[in-house]
């Protein structure tokens, strides 16, 4: 078996792609709803297991519910991508971290999934036309967060939701 290790000439095309990915990140975790529908043609649909819906309106929904949680993080992986002409398939892993309140205490809730993309490029533009979400396993413990312990009170400066998150406020 050989491997391709040729970088391809289409670098900027697989940039492009990943950044579309990054800014969907940004959107979800800061509950920017301008920078997450900003990844999403206007006719693009998404599957998070539920069953094909409209991904500008999924948008709105998941919004709703990420900005009742403490915090959210969402970090990217092993992105692979197969361009043809203007469509490019698109498989990524996600690792996802969610905080929220319970009646006994704050909980962590662990996914680990993968987005499986159809991107298209229009205009120059690439951005999500379809997507399917695969759950590939989760965890779910108590918070062991220590905000104000002697190793984390020092670091003041946290993470937030737009428009009080240090990205936007510069602080």
């Amino acid at each position: 078996m050989s491997i391709n290790t040729q970088v391809p000439d289409s670098t900027g095309d697989h940039l492009a792609i990943q950044q579309v990915l990054y800014r969907y990140s940004r959107g979800i975790d800061r509950c920017d709803q301008k920078t997450l529908k900003s990844v999403w043609w206007p006719s693009a649909k998404a599957d998070y297991g539920n069953g094909e819906v409209d991904a500008l309106a999924w948008s709105d929904e998941v919004l709703s519910a990420l900005s009742s949680m403490l915090r959210t993080q969402h970090m990217l992986s092993n992105i692979l991508i197969e361009l043809s002409g203007d469509v490019a398939a698109v498989e990524t892993y996600c690792r996802a971290y969610h905080e929220i309140d319970s009646d006994d205490g704050p909980l962590e809730l662990e996914v680990g999934g993968r987005y499986l993309d159809r991107f298209e490029r229009r205009n120059g533009e690439w951005r999500i036309a379809h997507r399917r979400y695969v759950l590939d396993w989760n965890r779910n413990t108590p918070s062991t967060a220590q905000w104000d312990s002697e190793f984390y009170s020092t670091l003041a400066r946290r993470g937030k939701r737009k428009p009080d998150d240090p990205f936007y406020t510069g602080a």
